[in-house]
């Protein structure tokens, strides 16, 4: 998997980018047929260490689906890291702002991983 083509242009749209699943599997699998959730995983592992997340945090394996994918020491891509803690507590049952998610019913789903 070659991601620096989606980390240069991360980059150049200063720290974020709306990219298909299509576009994203192209660069990691061009060979297989469909997205499968464990291709998904391992994608994530490499932009990990690109410095790189996804929102949603979790990657659909519909290549119809489009991701946004976040240079991961931007200020944005700090808040998503900040947000993300904050979902995954609620989840938990301890969220430290217990009606938070309540006022925004789709945050939780994008970003728990």
């Amino acid at each position: 998997m070659d991601f620096t083509v989606i980390a240069h242009a991360v980059e150049v749209d200063h720290g974020i980018k709306r990219l298909s699943m299509r576009f994203i599997k192209k660069y990691a699998a061009p060979e297989r047929q469909r997205l499968s959730a464990e291709l998904c995983e391992e994608i994530t592992n490499e932009f990990e260490k690109l410095g790189l997340i996804t929102l949603p945090r979790r990657l659909p394996t519909s290549e119809n689906e489009f991701v946004f994918v976040i240079e991961k020491n931007s200020a944005l891509g700090q808040t998503v890291a900040v947000a993300t803690a904050f979902a995954l507590l609620d989840k938990l049952g301890q969220g430290p702002l217990p009606q938070l998610f309540d006022n925004y019913p789709d945050a939780r789903g994008n970003l728990i991983p």
